[in-house]
């Protein structure tokens, strides 16, 4: 048995995992992965080969919250796609032999970049040409996703039918002020500006990842290609301009204090586009003349992402974050992004 809840006991997992992955022998070690603040995520070695678990963290958790099995099917579906996703080998219920619900997926070997600004590529005409590379990349990656046909990889029920900006606003408010430790008003007042402003259903339907970022995809070690689209938790069906404006969003954030934004750096002196190019290309792989209402996503984006984060400091102050430290850092971060979200909307009226 095991006594810090976010340790796994490998006497009690390794039968099951014999039972139900194919070829899997003699598990050796369990390594959790300190990133990540949300599942926790643990590197397994076997003689068998190398294996990810992602699972449930312990702990009472907000409702529809941390839903494991729901990454487990989207990735499953996509499997046959253009969009690159590890492979899924098994998923275990509520009642695993760790006590709550996971599953395995395979390890790939690749590189993972944490900074926006790629500094480990070095200066110079050849390292801004990478930089660009992988941009690209990121964006022929988002236009893949949300041009999946949803029914043909049978997630038609993925999602509920309506107003996807509607829902998700009312679901995050719910989140947030289950989450609320001390009065924010910013908040609350960003939250009616997005009820007062949502714009009408446009119809539109796609695969929205729901935490499209850098640091959430693996790259081939040797070219700038995704081989690997990693942390399904928020995905669902909905409107495909929110994965767009979320990733802009979070390079507006500031590069320092832990945001790891853009906001402050020259993009073009180091290779990367603006965010007009980026959204250009996008829209042009996608075909897709221009986007109205652009304030209106990044508002919601920023607030959605405000209310993950008093998520992680909740579970932070209950004893129940992946990384604590960083969950104490991320309250903080709240009332900077309420701030900045009504900025956007001041500069809207």
């Amino acid at each position: 048995m095991t006594t810090n809840p976010n340790e796994l006991d490998k006497n009690a997992l390794a039968p099951w995992l014999a039972a139900n992955i194919d070829g899997f022998d003699n598990l050796q070690t369990i390594t959790k992965f300190n990133t990540g603040q949300s599942n926790p995520t643990y590197l397994l070695e076997a003689e068998s080969g190398k294996y990810v678990l992602r699972a449930k963290p312990p702990g009472e958790l907000l409702k529809s919250a941390h839903q494991v099995d729901r990454e487990y099917k989207v990735m499953n579906a996509l499997a046959a796609t253009d969009v690159p996703v590890p492979k899924v080998l098994a998923l275990a219920d509520e009642d695993s032999p760790i006590g709550r619900m996971f599953f395995i997926m395979e390890y790939l070997d690749g590189r993972i970049f944490w900074d926006p600004a790629l500094p480990e590529l070095g200066e110079g005409k050849s390292a801004n040409q990478q930089r660009a590379a992988i941009s690209d990349a990121m964006n022929k990656t988002l236009a893949s996703l949300h041009s999946v046909n949803v029914d043909a990889v049978g997630l038609s029920e993925f999602g509920r039918p309506g107003n996807y900006y509607a829902r998700q606003t009312d679901r995050w408010a719910k989140q947030f002020r289950a989450s609320e430790m001390t009065p924010q008003p910013q908040v609350h007042r960003v939250i009616k500006w997005l009820d007062d402003n949502m714009p009408e259903d446009d119809g539109e339907v796609a695969i929205v990842h729901g935490d499209y970022r850098l640091d959430n995809m693996i790259f081939a070690r040797d070219e700038p290609k995704v081989i690997a689209l990693l942390d399904w938790e928020l995905s669902t069906l909905g409107h495909p301009l929110a994965d767009l404006a979320y990733q802009c969003m979070q390079w507006r954030l500031p590069h320092h204090g832990g945001m790891r934004g853009l906001g402050g750096i020259d993009r073009q002196a180091i290779g990367l586009p603006g965010e007009e190019e980026y959204v250009a290309k996008y829209c042009e792989r996608r075909g897709i003349a221009d986007i109205p209402n652009w304030n209106f996503y990044l508002v919601f984006c920023i607030f959605r992402l405000t209310a993950i984060l008093q998520g992680v400091a909740k579970r932070a102050a209950d004893g129940n974050a992946s990384n604590p430290e960083r969950g104490k850092q991320m309250a903080a971060a709240v009332p900077l992004l309420a701030a900045a979200a009504i900025d956007l909307i001041e500069k809207e009226a």
